[in-house]
């Protein structure tokens, strides 16, 4: 099995977890930036990660038919497990702001599915996954990621997450930063743009 260190050195070595002063795309400022994508741009150190995940959905879900992943994060890592797992992986994209499949993707009648994604925060992305699972008439079997940062406050997901690893990610609103983080540049990274 892959010790949280060692995880937590690859995540570093490939800049998927970065430390500095960063705005995220909430608008609440951390210590702490995830980029899973980074990580997934080095198969060959990705490749670890992936297998210990694939042994803990497999221990933890007996199981599933079908791997739904939200675009973008969740594509390349969905597709990962889908092949360790040996199981069909197909992912949503966003169509006017909401979930939709595309590219000839569907969803069997009772088909039992696994949502897989890079990062659960929220579980903002899952939740509007679950919704294509049940307008399919499927049962969803759990949620899945590489790093599951959520907190209790903040999770919006009632069902079972499986992760590799839990990442705490302190945030803070920006009249409440610490002396720590005032002191230092600020960055802005993220996929969405911030008012």
């Amino acid at each position: 099995m892959l010790s949280h260190k060692k995880s937590l050195n690859i995540l570093k070595k490939t800049n998927a977890l970065l430390e500095g002063h960063f705005v995220l795309s909430s608008g609440l400022h951390s210590s702490k930036y995830i980029q899973c994508a980074k990580l997934l741009s080095f198969p060959h150190l990705a490749d670890k990660i992936c297998l210990a995940l694939a042994k803990k959905i497999k221990k933890k879900f007996k199981k599933i038919d079908l791997i739904l992943a939200p675009a973008m994060g969740g594509v390349v890592i969905g597709y990962e497990i889908g092949k360790l797992l040996k199981k069909e992986t197909i992912f949503c994209e966003r169509v006017n702001r909401k979930f939709k499949l595309r590219r000839g993707f569907h969803i069997k009648k009772n088909a039992k599915v696994l949502v897989m994604e890079d990062v659960i925060t929220t579980g903002k992305s899952g939740m509007e996954c679950v919704k294509l699972i049940i307008k399919s008439r499927a049962k969803l079997v759990g949620f899945a990621s590489i790093i599951d940062r959520s907190t209790k406050k903040t999770l919006k997901i009632k069902k079972c997450i499986v992760s590799h690893m839990k990442i705490e990610v302190p945030t803070f609103k920006s009249n409440n930063l610490p002396d720590y983080l005032k002191s230092m540049p600020i960055t802005v990274p993220g996929s969405r743009f911030i008012k």
